[in-house]
């Protein structure tokens, strides 16, 4: 049978600390999707097309990662791929209860696919998408938080 994980989220932009969480996802399960969800209570910067391509280029060398877009529920995205496990990174405790609350509807939702938690590695530990677009709105250094190809995309977003 096939193992497949979900990593959801809304990478606008995708970080070094997603792409941490991603790379280690695709040494453990056959096939990792990489969802870009539609959250509606957000203001994106970049369109959910822009996020995928952006997505797509910096994970080309990982075979078994594909890229995905979803609006709606999480789980009935996992449902639809037939996924065994959606991935959860960690920055930090602060994160925890958060993350809990979704695990635990997603539960409730169904109890067939778990939700495994990563730890983020330390050096990304303070990272999110919004800082980074904070810093880069300003022109300040972004060069090893997030892959080159999304650091030219904020250049020109910000010009």
């Amino acid at each position: 049978m096939t193992k497949i994980a979900v990593v959801p989220g809304s990478f606008d932009p995708i970080t070094m600390g997603h792409l941490d969480i991603i790379k280690r996802a695709s040494t453990i399960f056959d096939e990792v999707k990489v969802v870009v969800m539609n959250n509606s209570s957000k203001n994106p910067l970049f369109n959910v097309e822009e996020r995928m391509e952006m997505i797509a280029k910096v994970t080309e060398s990982m075979p078994n990662v594909k890229v995905d877009s979803f609006s709606g529920l999480l789980i009935d995205y996992s449902v639809e791929v037939q996924a065994n496990a959606i991935i959860r990174g960690l920055r930090a405790v602060s994160d925890f209860e958060y993350e809990m609350q979704i695990t635990s509807m997603n539960r409730f939702l169904n109890e067939n696919i778990e939700t495994l938690f990563m730890i983020s590695n330390n050096q990304y530990s303070f990272l999110s998408s919004s800082i980074v677009k904070e810093v880069a709105k300003y022109q300040g250094n972004i060069n090893g938080l997030v892959p080159d190809v999304v650091e030219k995309a904020l250049q020109l977003k910000f010009q």
